[in-house]
């Protein structure tokens, strides 16, 4: 009973990811980027740095939603810093705000990461999910193509509705042509392939990786904590693995100038994916990674939690950012 209670509450965490923020308003078809200005965020618990914000910001793409950035302490305009773009932005700095008290301590790692030289110095861009709407945003959109046409109308989304809706590609649309030359002329940055890169769990695993797949020339680099494998509710006779599989086969970067970061446990949601690791570690030998550029690490006894990523947060981040 109680573990069955435990695994309701991760399954709404993963397809929820409530908070508290406001409710945000319909996508604007008339975007002025000119006018965005981030705003220095005082009410936040931090160890270091600074978080500067924007509560709605607008897109011609998704839904406006709030796009944090961290500075470290030390950030200054006279040196340019890489970037860390990361989904599920609320949760990553400040456990008092997380609807599960939870978070990643992003800042924590990062300015202890850069204080002892284990990484390059680098600011995170947080973009905040909206609840509803987080699977459609974060599934990857194309790996639903690989899904045979006889079985697409019999799926539901996560709120059980059919007519699937999915807006991956406009989330990284968002994200490349939207957000990214907006912190690139905001913050002293290096804006090449090389010091750009991706990170998120679960959900957010999947669309790090997709973001690689899809723009190649913008993401140097992917880390996928808990990447949600099973794609959707956990099922029999379960059609998205397979897809995201081929998906990735198709079109995952071949290893050349890209590093590409999987891990996973073996508790709560986490006991789903390590069933699929051989796969993982076949598509990424015949895309010709090899452990300099990838990783697909197991974490016994760890579960589908900001806690469980948080206790090993430095080893992707210095997997990717690394000196």
């Amino acid at each position: 009973m109680m573990k069955n209670l435990c695994y309701a509450i991760v399954l709404l965490a993963l397809f929820s990811c409530k908070n508290e923020t406001k409710q945000v308003e319909e996508v604007k078809t008339d975007t002025n980027l000119s006018d965005i200005k981030f705003q220095h965020l005082k009410s936040v618990n931090l160890y270091k740095g600074e978080i500067q914000r924007i509560d709605s910001f607008p897109s011609k793409y998704i839904k406006p939603r709030s796009v944090d950035v961290w500075l470290p302490e030390d950030y200054v305009e006279s040196k340019d810093y890489a970037v860390l773009y990361m989904h599920d932005g609320q949760m990553l700095f400040d456990a008092k705000t997380t609807w599960n008290k939870q978070e990643w301590k992003v800042d924590e790692w990062a300015s202890k990461l850069m204080e002892e030289d284990k990484t390059r110095d680098f600011i995170v861009v947080a973009i905040h999910n909206i609840p509803e709407i987080r699977w459609q945003d974060l599934f990857p959109q194309k790996a639903f193509n690989f899904i045979s046409e006889s079985i697409k109308d019999s799926l539901v989304d996560i709120a059980g509705k059919k007519n699937i809706k999915l807006n991956g590609d406009n989330y990284l649309k968002f994200i490349v042509e939207e957000l990214k030359p907006q912190i690139d002329k905001t913050y002293s940055t290096h804006a090449d392939v090389e010091n750009t890169f991706v990170m998120g769990s679960s959900m957010g695993g999947l669309m790090s990786m997709y973001a690689i797949s899809e723009y190649p020339e913008i993401f140097g680099g992917a880390a996928c904590l808990s990447t949600h494998w099973v794609g959707a509710m956990p099922m029999v006779d379960n059609p998205y693995p397979d897809a995201i599989f081929k998906y990735m086969e198709a079109n995952l970067p071949k290893a050349s100038e890209h590093k590409l970061y999987f891990d996973y446990g073996n508790k709560t949601l986490d006991e789903h994916y390590p069933q699929y690791a051989p796969r993982v570690d076949e598509i990424l030998k015949a895309k010709g990674y090899t452990e300099t550029n990838s990783k697909n690490l197991f974490f016994e006894g760890t579960d589908h939690s900001e806690n469980s990523w948080n206790a090993r947060l430095d080893q992707p981040l210095i997997f990717l950012l690394g000196k």
